[in-house]
């Protein structure tokens, strides 16, 4: 997921202005920033001194650009429906939010354009399309399919998740029925699939990311070397080693 950084913010002997330095930085949207330490080596063996600690600027770290409203950093995922060109545009490029909504009840005033989804796509902001609307009635069917595509024809898939928008439970449909529903919005069976997990995810780990200045890290364990037996290898591959 892509966050912007500064890694090059030059630290003083003042501490109040280096604390504004990086609050100033994360209001601006910087998500990660590095404090530089410059040392002249003027003798021998000369010892470099030890970094600023977070604890010693913050108690709490600033909020990456901070919301109008402070019940906002309440909620975990943030998500704007915007309904003009302008708007979309703004929400796209600016906005500190974690989804941007493509309404599917009527036809788009407007065209879908790379360089603003480019930069939503860079930010790690996910465009939500929903269902239920297709559901209930023949002709919001056909907006949803019409501005679905016209979505993928500029996004190619990346960052698109799929919600049902259910207000009854028979709305609500089966996770590989709505990644069959993808296809016929234009997704890959692969960009369908992850339209309803793996972007799902992206989109709960780029609130948490919004909330704080904190970075979100994802591991997976593996085995270690003693731990594989190498019996447990076909034997086509078992004989390759060998030979």
């Amino acid at each position: 997921m892509a966050a912007f950084a500064d890694l090059d913010l030059r630290a003083g002997s003042d501490l109040k202005a280096l604390r504004g330095l990086v609050e100033n930085a994360a209001h601006l949207g910087y998500s990660v920033v590095a404090i530089n330490h410059v040392v002249e080596f003027k003798e021998k063996k000369q010892e470099i001194e030890k970094p600023v600690a977070v604890s010693e600027l913050f108690t709490t770290l600033p909020i990456v650009q901070r919301a109008t409203s402070s019940r906002v950093r309440l909620y975990d995922i943030v998500a704007v429906f915007p309904k003009t060109e302008k708007l979309f545009h703004v929400a796209c490029t600016h906005l500190d939010v974690d989804l941007v909504c493509v309404t599917v009840t009527e036809k788009l005033p407007f065209y879908f354009k790379r360089p603003p989804i480019n930069v939503a796509i860079d930010r790690g902001v996910g465009f939500e399309l929903v269902y239920s609307p297709a559901i209930k009635d023949s002709t919001m069917r056909r907006y949803t399919i019409s501005n679905a595509l016209n979505l993928m024809q500029v996004c190619k898939g990346k960052n698109v998740i799929i919600s049902s928008a259910a207000e009854r439970p028979l709305e609500i449909r089966g996770p590989y029925d709505v990644a069959n529903l993808g296809l016929l919005f234009g997704l890959s069976e692969s960009d369908a699939k992850a339209a309803v997990s793996t972007n799902c995810r992206a989109v709960l780990l780029h609130g948490e990311t919004r909330k704080t200045a904190f970075g979100i890290i994802s591991t997976v364990k593996k085995p270690r070397t003693s731990e594989v037996d190498d019996d447990s290898l076909p034997a086509c591959k078992k004989a390759k080693c060998e030979s």
